[in-house]
Formats: structure tokens, C-alpha cells, sequence
């Protein structure tokens, strides 16, 4: 048969999509075995019944044939709305297009931004799939360093020395995996930087709702933003949706009218039934979101109460998203070794750092999307792992 193209068979780059452990644990659980599964950001609630009661009413009223291509428009005049009160600038409909999931929203605004051949850079860690998606539109993956000593906030003089020549910046605040919400100083520092440099700034703002600490100010609010950013963002992790596959892409006009085009010529839409939901989800305000939010920050705490002055493990303490990125290194394992002893020892599964790039080594990224109960179990199983590792003749 015809080989396929380089482009798809290269998305992942040479080191993997490292999702191992994830698959391992799904195959473990598959085989009937009780594995306590930290890996992926999935809300141990499901989608509010009322929600789906609207989804429901949507699809037996008849709205599940073709949708308009760039949203409907009640639904981007209520994104708009949620828009102008974070941003504090005007939105309309014709600024936003809605996209079936964040992922599809990434994907589209690198298409917007990066033509064949371009460098884009990306902070490091970065969400598994960054580099592989900006591969898929043909560009070049350039990631800069956020390192943990920083508490994960980007590093501003090597983004400066990545910058020049480059098309466009993904950043993320809060931020999937560390957690860490980017502070005034980095803000204004990327904001700094992508204007001297002529640069895109692809925001992915889908946590916006997920904050412990500080603020989250959203990178299309800051002083001479507003023509370059390209802010995504879903109703996935904000009211548990993540399956109903509904996000958004919110710039100007006439780069939005360009996304039309290309979801016109890709997904062609997202199904009407699911937008009318989605509606609905976004008019029962910040409170609806706050209760979603608000087990994230439970669990936050049970860890953090958990490793205070302990000897092997650390941690920043995440200042939003639904994650706890925990430094393994005082065990003589690397973020892969540990992950794969805790789910082989205590049958606990959670991420790798270095599934998220270089920055990220020696950690692990525990997701906080169990019952706050088996939460606590799997959390006191993974310091009794470390402990015992830490404690043993040549450290593993």
C-alpha cells in the first residue's frame, strides 16, 4: 500500500506520546484489577442532569441537523459576554467561533497563526499534546523553559532568545500540568515579548475557572493584546462537559472569519443539540462553575496536608487547575520509574512528568479526580510507595 505521510507519522516526535502508564492502568482496570486511576483530567461527577435534560429537550425539538458552521449565535453572544466581563473588552459574535472541544480550538488557531515551516513556541511543560498539534499543521516546536524552582512560571530571557523569527506563542494559565496561574510579572514579560517580536499568542484559558491562588488574568486583557491574541477555551473542565466536545476560539474579526472557513472545510460544525446545552450550561453563571470547581480544591489541600515536611516528596503548591505536580526525586527515581513502581506496588496510577516535557522531570502529575475518600487512599498509598523506594538498600 501507499505509505502514509510524514506529517501524520511524525506528530508525536521521537520520545513518544508518553502516554504508557495511562494505557497500562486502562489495561489493568480492563483485566478486573483495582487500580485508584490519577492520570487524566476527567471530573469524577459527571454532566449536570439538567444539562443533559437541555440536551435532551435540544435533539427531540429537531435541532440535530447541520448547525451554522462558525456557532450558533445565541451560544457566541453568551461566549462573548463571558469573554468581555473576564477581558474587559468588548467581544461580539463575529469574534468567536465555536469548535468541538479546546483540542479542535488549538488546532484551528495554529492554522490561523503558522504557515509551513514556522517556529512556534510553547512553554515547558506543556499538555501532552501541544508539540504533536503543532506538528500537524506543519510547523516547528520550540519549547522554553518553565522550571520547578520557578515555581513553573516561564522563563522570560530564555522565551526572549526563543522569540525572534518565530510566528506565534502557546502559553497556558492555569496551567496543565503544574498548576502554576502565571503572575503579573510573567504576564506583562510574554506580553513584552510577543510584541517586540510580531508574535501570535495561541492562550489556552480552558482552566480560567480553577483558581486557588492569586488570579487569572487573561492574556487578551493586557495593554496592546488585543490583535494578537488568540484565546481557546470549552465548557469541558468549567461544567464537566469534556465529552460533549464544545469549546471556542475568540479573536478578531477578520482572523475568526478565516477559522469559519477552515471549519467549514474540517469539521463543518458542532452538533446543535450540544450547543443549545451549552447555552444553557453558560446561563447558569459562576455559581454552577464554582461548584464544579470547588472538589479541585478540596483535594489540593489533602495533598498538600499530606507532604507538608515530608522528607522524599514536594511540591508547589498549585495555584489552580485540577492537578498536583509532586517532585519524586528524593526517591532516586525519575518520573517515569516512580509512576511505573506506584502502579505496580500499590496500584496507583498517575502521569509522568516527563510525559510533558523536559522541565517536568523527576515529577509526577497527580490528577485530583477522585472522590475525596479513595482520593485520600491513593494519595497516602503514593507517599508510602515513595517512602519505602527512598528507604531502600541503593534507591531503587
Amino acid at each position: 500500500m501507499p505509505t502514509p505521510s510524514t506529517r501524520i507519522t511524525t506528530l508525536t516526535g521521537s520520545d513518544g506520546d508518553g502516554w504508557e502508564i495511562f494505557y497500562r492502568a486502562r489495561a489493568m482496570k480492563a483485566a478486573g484489577e483495582p487500580v485508584l486511576e490519577l492520570t487524566i483530567g476527567e471530573h469524577d461527577i459527571g454532566t449536570a442532569p439538567a444539562i443533559l435534560d437541555e440536551m435532551h429537550r435540544a435533539a427531540r425539538a429537531g435541532h440535530t441537523g447541520y448547525a451554522a458552521v462558525p456557532g450558533i449565535r445565541p451560544l457566541r453572544e453568551a461566549v462573548a459576554a463571558r469573554l468581555g466581563a473576564q477581558h474587559g473588552r468588548a467581544y461580539g459574535p463575529d469574534n468567536i467561533l465555536i469548535v468541538p472541544g479546546g483540542q479542535a480550538g488549538l488546532f484551528a488557531a495554529h492554522h490561523a497563526a503558522c504557515d509551513e515551516g514556522d517556529r512556534a513556541l510553547l512553554i515547558d511543560p506543556y499538555y501532552a499534546t501541544y508539540p504533536g498539534t503543532i506538528r500537524a499543521v506543519g510547523a516547528v516546536p520550540v519549547a522554553v523553559p518553565a522550571l520547578p524552582d520557578a515555581g513553573f512560571q516561564p522563563d522570560l530571557d530564555a522565551l526572549a532568545q526563543a522569540a525572534p523569527g518565530a510566528r506565534s506563542l502557546l502559553v497556558n494559565s492555569p496551567n496543565n500540568p503544574t498548576g502554576a496561574v502565571y503572575s503579573d510579572a510573567s504576564l506583562e514579560g510574554i506580553a513584552r515579548i510577543a510584541r517586540e517580536a510580531d508574535l501570535w499568542v495561541i492562550s489556552d484559558e480552558v482552566y480560567d475557572s480553577q483558581v486557588w491562588a492569586g488570579r487569572h488574568r487573561p492574556m487578551a486583557s493586557l495593554k496592546g493584546m488585543e490583535g494578537r491574541v488568540l484565546t481557546v477555551g470549552s465548557l469541558s473542565k468549567s461544567h464537566a462537559m469534556t465529552g460533549s466536545r464544545l469549546g471556542w476560539v475568540a479573536g478578531p474579526e477578520e482572523v475568526v472569519a478565516h477559522l469559519v472557513n477552515l471549519a467549514t472545510h474540517t469539521t463543518y460544525g458542532v452538533p446543535g443539540y450540544i450547543q443549545e446545552a451549552g447555552l444553557f450550561a453558560l446561563s447558569q453563571g459562576p455559581e454552577a462553575e464554582a461548584a464544579v470547581a470547588a472538589p479541585f480544591r478540596r483535594r489540593r489541600q489533602i495533598v498538600m496536608d499530606r507532604i507538608a515536611g515530608h522528607r522524599v516528596l514536594r511540591a508547589a503548591p498549585p495555584e489552580g487547575a485540577m492537578y498536583v505536580m509532586l517532585d519524586v526525586r528524593g526517591t532516586g527515581l525519575s518520573g517515569d520509574g516512580f509512576a511505573a513502581r506506584l502502579l505496580e506496588e500499590e496500584r496507583v496510577a498517575v502521569m509522568p512528568g516527563e510525559s510533558f516535557g523536559r522541565a517536568a522531570a523527576g515529577h509526577v502529575r497527580v490528577a485530583l479526580t477522585l472522590p475525596d475518600e479513595a482520593f485520600a487512599q491513593a494519595i497516602d498509598r503514593l507517599v508510602a510507595c515513595a517512602e519505602r523506594i527512598a528507604a531502600a538498600p541503593g534507591r531503587g
